[in-house]
């Protein structure tokens, strides 16, 4: 006879605590058995087999695997898509219930209804719930029911909405003793699912008051370690957004405005899907890129002669991370200077970054490039001199990622006076006719 069970599908949630829809499983009926799906739909498509985000995942399902080893239970990680996925469980399990947070990608969203028609064709609830937002789809609106597409009304209107009740956390934590009994199940190996081990220093979060009230004093500063490294773990959902958004409102306003810019996008990308591959504003799709491969390549590895941009693109390529202010100046750099399409450096991103989420990464590219809502004015051109004497003047953060680059001082790919005028022409041909 098949164990009655209810099922928690982990995606964006991997932590125990104040999980949102781990919290209501526990909560029901049947004991919970928890579930990762490695789905080869988003697997295949990475072409680094170091893929720093997959190494990240596996590392935090080995932490969460011995949280429930602990209390005689075990995380049930499948490679297999995830219809598939769901059959051998239904197969193996009398499922009674399935819980899972929601997601917002247009992927995930076509996944899920994939995955609740077949669940429902077996009469098997699919519950979902809000986590990885404070507010979510349409909670905030303009009066008129319509999506803010500029970021300061919408965060003065997310700021008005806020109550305790929405950072009032959901206490999985407590109710672990509701998890199915079971014998650890082994998790694959990163080779078992196509990837390659790598020995990788992932970022500590750093939640500390100091930390978070001095962050409007350091942020611009790439030399600086003032940021708090939430990013992958928001990204990943080893920490949950409401502990972040509570110790936001009580220290900094700063830290709490760059967190409603992550709820903006996400916004943005849920209710205009074609600025996935398209600009948010359409005019800007006319703009007559240049797409110099050799031009690319040379931002790609760090060579475009530039010390702030390469010294961005050499932490992006070693680690996986790259401080927000050079990101804004890279991204300029190469839509601008270079009039190369955002989406060559938003692909180039998305392959790199550990902290990759594509609401944010879209968003701020098309910040960068103009096209954006809310976006830089496509006359504002970022002088990378300018911005690393404001920023880094004592060449610390060159010299930490560029070590000789005195001794080998490359000519620049453009001049910048020149490409500033030529930006300006063809933004001016594109967006003004």
């Amino acid at each position: 006879m098949k164990k009655e069970i209810s099922i928690c599908w982990f995606r964006r949630d991997l932590r125990i605590n104040d999980q949102s829809a781990f919290y209501h499983a526990l909560k029901g009926d049947y004991p919970v058995l928890p579930v990762f799906i490695f789905d080869p739909a988003i697997l295949d498509k990475l072409q680094d087999k170091k893929d720093k985000r997959v190494a990240f995942i596996h590392h935090n399902l080995h932490l969460l695997q011995s949280e429930f080893t602990a209390r005689e239970s075990s995380i049930y990680v499948i490679h297999n898509s995830v219809l598939d996925a769901f059959e051998k469980l239904t197969s193996e399990f009398d499922v009674k219930a399935v819980y899972t947070n929601h997601d917002y990608e247009p992927y995930a969203i076509k996944r899920d209804l994939a995955a609740e028609t077949l669940l429902n064709s077996k009469n098997i609830p699919f519950k979902t719930f809000k986590d990885q937002v404070i507010f979510e789809k349409s909670e905030i609106i303009k009066s008129d029911g319509t999506p803010y597409t500029v970021f300061t009304p919408f965060s003065k209107k997310w700021k008005e909405s806020l109550t305790e009740k929405n950072y009032k956390s959901f206490p999985s934590e407590e109710y672990l003793l509701n998890l199915h009994k079971t014998n650890a199940y082994t998790i694959p190996t990163l080779k078992e699912i196509g990837f390659e081990d790598s020995i990788l220093q992932f970022p500590e979060i750093n939640l500390s008051e100091k930390r978070i009230r001095e962050y409007h004093e350091y942020r611009n500063l790439p030399s600086v370690d003032g940021t708090s490294m939430a990013s992958v773990h928001l990204r990943f959902g080893t920490v949950s957004v409401r502990q972040l958004v509570k110790l936001a409102f009580k220290w900094n306003e700063q830290w709490l405005n760059e967190l409603i810019w992550r709820e903006f996008f996400m916004m943005i990308l849920y209710h205009f899907p074609h600025v996935v591959n398209g600009s948010f504003k359409k005019k800007y799709d006319q703009i007559k890129w240049r797409n110099n491969e050799a031009e690319f390549r040379k931002w790609c590895r760090g060579e475009t002669g530039y010390p702030i941009v390469d010294a961005g693109m050499k932490q992006l390529n070693e680690t996986g991370l790259m401080h927000n202010r050079v990101r804004m100046i890279t991204a300029g750099f190469l839509c601008k200077h270079l009039l190369i399409d955002w989406r060559w450096g938003e692909a180039y991103f998305a392959e790199k970054l550990l902290d990759f989420d594509l609401s944010a990464n879209n968003g701020n590219w098309q910040w960068a490039a103009g096209s954006g809502c809310d976006a830089a004015p496509y006359f504002r051109i970022f002088n990378p001199t300018a911005q690393t004497l404001k920023f880094d003047p004592k060449l610390t953060y060159i010299k930490r990622w560029l070590p000789h680059f005195e001794l080998n001082l490359m000519p620049p790919v453009v001049e910048h006076d020149f490409a500033r005028k030529r930006a300006l022409e063809v933004y001016k041909m594109a967006v003004l006719e």
